[in-house]
């Protein structure tokens, strides 16, 4: 399975973004798919995902503010931000697994594949 992520950019507090991940390969309809993000020193942390299609999990930081769905046709998943912050400065990772259990979403070593990161940068 390949994970592609795109969609970073730098834009100015209370801005929006749209971050997409394709994912590519030996996909199936157990597929959980989750955004991780890492800022300069500190640990990756979760985002937010969608478990095996069905259920849409969040970061309190980001709750009401960023929005999960899913193009099952396409296989992509897609992070729609809006009222950026500076605290949401990341390299943002896509993630995927075909067999995590739901007690383990929000753990980065639960998952089998990753993307390679797309940076989002907000300016005050």
């Amino acid at each position: 399975v390949q994970l592609q992520a795109s969609g970073g950019g730098l834009v100015q507090a209370g801005d929006s973004l749209r971050l997409s991940c394709a994912a590519s390969g030996r996909t199936s309809s157990a597929f959980t798919m989750t955004w991780f993000r890492q800022a300069p020193g500190k640990e990756r942390e979760f985002v937010g995902g969608i478990f095996r299609r069905t259920t849409t999990h969040y970061a309190d930081s980001v709750k009401g503010r960023f929005t999960l769905y899913r193009d099952n046709a396409k296989n992509t998943m897609y992070l729609q931000m809006n009222n950026l912050r500076p605290e949401d400065t990341a390299l943002y990772y896509c993630a995927a697994s075909s067999t995590i259990v739901l007690s383990s979403l929000r753990t980065p070593s639960s998952y089998s594949y990753w993307g390679q990161g797309t940076l989002v940068t907000v300016s005050s």
